[in-house]
């Protein structure tokens, strides 16, 4: 397990590293620049800012200036268009708070969906198993940009319940409805993975020769059908939990977070090349170490599994 380990590892660094080299060329490669807007600048002041900037050396120099810093550094260099602030401060600002409600999303999806599921598969056919089905398949028909503005209009505009957005230190009432917006998609998910898999557990050999031996049905499900039954879960688990920490831009527009997601929307709008780069390095990083936590978490579940 310990050589898999490091071979991953030593995959994942050239890996990462053609990821940042892609993304800087295509970024450069776009029409345009931080600097350009309606009304261009003149060319002497143009000239000034980019020479400032290191935007005026050929390309080629530019990534090789911009790996050392991340590199020897961990340096992501300025922001273009906020000029008080690098790109390591704004992600220090927002990724906390996208971390916080993407965490405890992972959690509520992880823990409603992986119950609803199990439940479903062990009461086959029956209206348990209907119920449960029904809101995996209503949740997974109402994406987060369809939820969000439904919470806002329920429980702030029309019972007054809960406040309609801001972070206020992380307060729970401030948590409730990201969380529920950002989680409801991933738990159906979730759910449809988890009794698909137990469904197919529940009707192997092995679980009838356990249930014919005369052992009590909670015996077989937790003891012999649940760990298996996981395997296909996992490798969905590290996609859903880089997707919540990540993918919350409808959540940070609607709720006003603060979160990472409006810093890489603006970004983008503003060509802000610098901030753009940093965060997508840091959902590639996030994506290849938890594609190699659910690696390395198959061989627990199942011991069958060797690499």
């Amino acid at each position: 397990m310990l050589k898999y380990s490091f071979s991953r590892v030593l995959v994942a660094i050239p890996t990462l590293l053609i990821l940042i080299i892609i993304s800087f060329l295509l970024m450069h490669a776009a029409p345009g620049g931080p600097f350009t807007s309606e009304r261009p600048l003149p060319p002497q002041v143009l000239a000034n800012i980019q020479a400032k900037y290191g935007l005026d050396d050929p390309l080629y120099v530019q990534l090789w200036e911009y790996l050392k810093g991340i590199i020897f550094h961990f340096d992501f260099g300025p922001s273009f268009q906020r000029k008080d602030l690098t790109v390591n401060e704004i992600i220090a600002q927002g990724f906390p708070i996208t971390l916080t409600y993407g965490g405890l999303s992972f959690i509520v999806a992880t823990l409603i969906g992986g119950t609803l599921g199990i439940v479903a598969a062990i009461r086959q056919n029956t209206i348990i198993d209907y119920f449960a089905v029904g809101i995996s398949i209503g949740a997974q028909v109402l994406p987060n940009f369809v939820m969000a503005p439904l919470l806002v209009w329920l429980f702030t505009l029309g019972l007054g319940w809960l406040p309609g957005g801001g972070w206020n230190g992380g307060a729970w009432p401030n948590l409730i409805m990201p969380v529920i917006a950002l989680s409801t998609s991933y738990m159906a998910s979730i759910a449809r993975i988890t009794r698909s898999s137990m469904l197919e557990v529940l009707n192997s050999n092995y679980i009838r020769t356990a249930r014919a031996k005369g052992l009590p049905e909670r015996t077989v499900i937790l003891r012999h059908a649940l760990k298996p039954s996981l395997v296909p879960l996992i490798s969905y688990l590290g996609v859903a939990f880089v997707g919540m920490i990540t993918g919350s831009v409808v959540i940070d527009i609607y709720f006003s977070t603060g979160g990472m997601g409006v810093a890489f929307v603006n970004s983008a709008l503003n060509r802000d090349y610098s901030v753009m780069m940093g965060i997508t390095i840091l959902i590639g990083a996030l994506t290849i170490v938890f594609a190699l936590l659910a690696d390395l978490l198959y061989a627990w579940v199942d011991p069958k599994i060797r690499y």
